[in-house]
């Protein structure tokens, strides 16, 4: 299994800068008082497609060759993924099918839909999705990029970390959300490669927890079967990123639901920002853990903002 170095997180920032966004870095002293810690809020539910997963996307497609681009980009994902492979290969001039549980989110298939992919639906089960993703491959000849199990993907996530790190100086932690772990592992890498000292945690729903029993009990979880708001994170690692995140990272925070809820509504009341249930995981997660970061400086990487407003402002 291929594992990004520094050298591949640096040539990916290079690669996608064209067309990716230098998300900003937001800050409220209202939750510093509330955390007890200096926070640092990577912003990258304003990137484009309004998450992080742009990035890995942007990344992994541009670094096709040319043959490999003509036969056209296949995926899975519950969205966010599947909508940042749809505009990567929309800008490059080429096809994309994602395969989609059925349980995704609308405002999520409709950005799939928005940027020209193909849809194919799945059952909700990590099983189904690999089988049905096997028979769209065997169809189509595609090249796949897998949603977090890709050192492209990983490499290209991992410039979350490498602006974060260019933006605030001194930081003493740094907290992103864990699914599948393509985000968390490249933070990790990055991280650690340039400032060993600062400790990477990784945030994760109670009712998804299986990297944090996969780093307890030192082996992959696969058993668990999720129950959480957060849509984003209910994938779990692979054997590449449990390998990554049993090496480089800290340790796993976990966070119930109506933290998350709480911590959404702080984020919209205090930074004015509208996050996803995944995005809010590491303001949660931290709050619940706040003596272990009280005085320090935190960053935390608000990972997406495509919250289905249908769900607030029901139409008749």
């Amino acid at each position: 299994m291929t594992i990004p170095d520094l050298d591949a997180v640096r040539a990916a920032a290079q690669r996608i800068a064209p067309y990716a966004h230098r998300t900003p870095v937001l800050r409220s002293h209202s939750l510093d008082r509330l955390a007890d810690a200096e926070l640092h809020f990577k912003a990258e539910h304003l990137q484009r497609v309004g998450a992080f997963k742009f990035r890995g996307a942007c990344n992994a497609v541009f670094s096709l060759d040319d043959d490999q681009a003509a036969r056209g980009v296949v995926t899975q994902s519950s969205g966010n993924h599947g909508a940042a492979i749809a505009l990567a290969c929309k800008l490059r001039g080429i096809a994309a099918t994602v395969v989609v549980p059925r349980s995704a989110p609308q405002v999520k298939l409709q950005a799939i839909a928005d940027f020209g992919a193909r849809i194919v639906p799945c059952e909700v089960a990590q099983e189904d999705r690999d089988r049905v993703t096997a028979q769209v491959l065997a169809e189509t000849g595609g090249e796949l990029i897998h949603p977090f199990d890709d050192a492209r993907v990983i490499a290209g996530q991992g410039t979350v970390a490498l602006e974060l790190l260019q933006q605030v100086d001194g930081l003493d932690a740094v907290i992103a959300p864990v699914s599948g772990g393509g985000l968390l592992s490249g933070t990790a890498l990055t991280v650690k490669a340039l400032k060993p000292n600062i400790e990477v945690w990784g945030a994760e729903p109670e009712g998804a927890s299986d990297a944090f029993e996969s780093l307890r009990q030192q082996r992959r979880i696969t058993e668990l079967v999720p129950n959480t708001i957060c849509d984003g994170l209910r994938a779990r690692l692979s054997e590449r990123t449990f390998g990554i995140l049993s090496r480089h990272c800290d340790g796993i925070l976990l966070a119930h639901d109506d933290a998350v809820r709480a911590a959404m509504r702080m984020v919209f009341e205090r930074l004015k920002q509208v996050i996803e249930p995944s995005g809010a995981i590491g303001l949660a997660a931290l709050l619940l853990a706040a003596p272990r970061f009280s005085g320090k400086r935190v960053g935390i990487v608000l990972s997406g903002g495509n919250l289905d407003l249908s769900r607030l402002f029901p139409t008749a």
